[in-house]
């Protein structure tokens, strides 16, 4: 069975009743990418949201060498030893005509709006999964459990690979295909709730929290709005980037079609645990002509192996056993 195919029959499944005539929703079907030099933050050596063409190709042209030479090159499993298959792009992202410098526009400074219960929890996490003797101790991703780089979302984040997207819409459901690890995401289309606020009743039981959390979307004109709750505390780190969303965050997303071959894309995350407010992010996504690969990560998944072989020689070595899990 095709990805195509796949994704339309469990559109078909997962279809709820139709709720009376409704007008025609944009379309927003096809082939994604978000392949992009920005980041979800400002990189240091900016200071506005926005630069002129000058200080974007300045930066276009030193911000690739980096992917391909980091510094850290000569330790085992840096960034350059899987650089041959790096897709990161090669300039910035351009929004109205100018080159953005990060994705975040609110706050204004570009960057995370950190408390500092949030940043320990994200470093508590990190430490959880920092250790080796177990495929526990790993990161959801590298288990091969959902993508990396916050890919799947909620929120979408680019990554320096893998960045394709399917979108297949049918007026109950909307499903968005993630290249990177195959995943998908099922959006249960509703009527637009009163006051832009999905009624909990629209959402599932709170013990139910799937890896993508749980999203409801509604059309208000030509804008697909995505609310996104009951999210995985399994995948609450969004390494490696700085990226932390907390099992009681809040992400509202907004899809709409700014033309043939562009797909505009607003999110704002209200996570009150981790974050001193809410903040908000753009980005864009261009028409690619695909074709979506296979990503097999758990069929090429040889590093894990290697990871616990040497956890498993380190304590043969020290005379140790495993710790229970």
């Amino acid at each position: 069975m095709t990805r195509l195919s796949l994704i339309l029959a469990c559109l078909l499944i997962a279809a709820p009743a139709a709720a009376g005539p409704r007008a025609p929703a944009p379309d927003l079907t096809g082939l994604w990418t978000s392949t992009s030099l920005t980041e979800l933050e400002r990189p240091k050596g900016f200071t506005s949201l926005t630069v002129s063409d000058a200080e974007a190709a300045a930066y276009e042209r030193r911000r690739p060498e980096e992917f391909r030479h980091p510094a850290e090159d000569d330790e085992v499993g840096a960034r350059a030893s899987e650089s041959e298959f790096w897709d990161p792009g090669a300039k910035l992202a351009r929004i109205g005509g100018q080159a953005r410098t990060s994705w975040i526009v609110d706050p204004a400074d570009g960057h995370l709006p950190w408390k500092p219960e949030g940043q320990a929890a994200r470093r508590r996490e990190a430490g959880e999964h920092s250790g080796f003797a177990n495929p526990e101790n790993r990161t959801a991703s590298e288990r091969c459990l959902i993508s990396g780089w916050a890919g799947a979302g909620p929120p979408m984040m680019n990554a320096p690979y893998a960045n394709q997207y399917q979108i297949v819409q049918t007026p109950g459901v909307v499903a968005i295909a993630l290249e990177s690890v195959h995943d998908v995401r099922m959006i249960r289309i509703v009527a637009p709730p009163s006051g832009g606020v999905a009624p909990a009743s629209l959402h599932l039981p709170a013990h139910l929290r799937p890896w993508m959390g749980d999203s409801v979307g509604w059309w208000e004109g030509r804008t697909l709005v995505v609310e996104t709750t009951n999210f995985n505390p399994g995948d609450a780190l969004k390494l490696p980037t700085s990226l932390f969303v907390s099992k009681d965050a809040r992400v509202v997303e907004r899809f709409t079609r700014l033309g043939a071959g562009t797909l505009g894309y607003d999110f704002t995350v209200d996570d009150p645990a981790t974050y001193t407010r809410p903040w908000r992010a753009e980005m864009v996504f261009q028409a690619s002509k695909g074709p979506m690969l296979e990503y097999a990560c758990h069929e090429g998944n040889r590093s894990m192996l290697g990871i616990l072989a040497g956890a498993r020689r380190e304590e043969a070595e020290a005379g140790k056993s495993p710790p229970a899990k």
